[in-house]
């Protein structure tokens, strides 16, 4: 299966789905799953605490899932803030992302 992520950078987040649904078509992935977090990409991050831990190298912190702040991230003022807090300045959102996101779970709700 392949997996487009992307926060929505302040446009709506339904017209941002949609041309990436298309770009997918027309590049021959019908069957691509494409999700768009409408508050900030790190909130889909600090909600698998499991893929930071083995994108970033640190452990310790998927135990951390069951506080509620990481069980409903969406609710953070600044989600890329509290992962950097998190991680001790290791995570950075392009070096990050590409650490972590190998490590996502498409069935991680």
């Amino acid at each position: 299966m392949f997996t487009v992520i992307r926060d929505k950078d302040s446009a709506a987040c339904a017209a941002v789905k949609q041309k990436l649904v298309n770009i997918c078509r027309a590049a021959g992935k019908p069957q691509t799953l494409v999700r768009v977090a409408c508050h900030e990409l790190e909130s889909w991050y600090l909600a698998d605490l499991t893929a930071v831990e083995r994108g970033l190298e640190i452990s310790g912190l998927r135990r951390l899932q069951g506080k509620v702040k990481y069980r409903a991230p969406d609710y953070l003022a600044n989600p890329a803030r509290e992962l950097e807090r998190l991680t001790g300045n290791a995570y950075r959102k392009v070096s990050g992302s590409r650490a972590i996101g190998p490590h996502l779970s498409p069935d991680n709700k």
